[in-house]
């Protein structure tokens, strides 16, 4: 499988999961008989039903992603959590194939990014944000961002602040931290490259991450907007598939 040329090992393959789709997702894939034992057990301490909904959707998607890049049984899939909270499949159950992946969801949308021997991170955010909370989130930010933003009329700093918060937690998703790096310790930056947009980050901590990292900003809809960030892959490298009520697994 190829997208503009590019090989399917080297492809960053983005699936999309509405939540207005989950429960016929779940279904077809045989609910939670997927999941581990804590894995109920974590899911059962949830207070809200929504907040089970995803925690099942968030489960089975990356399941699904990742049988769909191997061909492994969905049943086969055990994790382990990193320092700060990243999921990895387990070890044995990798065989050497270097799968990683990422994770993100918000009201409406629950998103999975699946590489092959390249470290990924994805997040996703409702749009549109508030002015109250735009300002609160922008203030964390690296001094060229703000000033970015300061130029800006208020109904495009509210936007482009929503852009540099999903890059942010997908870049940090990727490198495994989380938000216990400052977000003021990088920034992101938009440069036209040959008649398209380039994004690029300033990472003291990672020297080489101006040239090696790609960054890909998406608008799957009005009310969402989600980064991918993946070291080492290539422009282009990215496949979307949309999961819906009607898409047959």
């Amino acid at each position: 499988m190829t997208v503009a040329g590019v090989a399917g090992a080297e492809l960053t393959h983005l699936w999309l999961l509405p939540e207005d789709a989950v429960d016929g997702f779940a279904e077809k894939l045989g609910g939670t008989r997927l999941l581990t034992e804590d894995e109920e057990v974590r899911m059962g301490r949830l207070l809200t039903r929504a907040a089970r909904r995803r925690f099942l959707a968030r489960r089975l998607l990356c399941r699904y992603a990742l049988s769909d890049r191997t061909g492994r049984p969905l049943d086969r899939w055990r994790f382990s959590t990193g320092r700060y909270g990243r999921p990895e499949p387990l070890p044995n159950f990798d065989d050497g194939d270097g799968l990683r992946f990422s994770l993100s969801h918000t009201e409406g949308l629950i998103v999975c990014a699946v590489t092959h021997g390249r470290v990924c991170g994805v997040d996703v955010e409702r749009l549109p944000a508030s002015a109250e909370s735009a300002d609160y989130v922008s203030r964390f930010f690296a001094d060229a961002e703000r000033a970015e933003l300061a130029a800006l009329g208020p109904a495009t700093r509210i936007d482009r602040t929503s852009e540099l918060w999903v890059l942010k937690e997908a870049y940090l998703k990727a490198l495994g931290t989380g938000l216990h790096r400052s977000l003021a310790a990088f920034s992101f930056a938009r440069h036209a490259a040959g008649g398209a947009e380039r994004i690029t980050v300033h990472d003291p901590e990672q020297p080489d991450a101006g040239g090696s990292w790609q960054f890909e900003l998406l608008r799957p809809g009005p009310r969402h907007v989600l980064a991918v960030a993946v070291d080492g892959a290539r422009p282009g490298a990215l496949q979307r598939t949309d999961l819906s009520a009607t898409s047959g697994i």
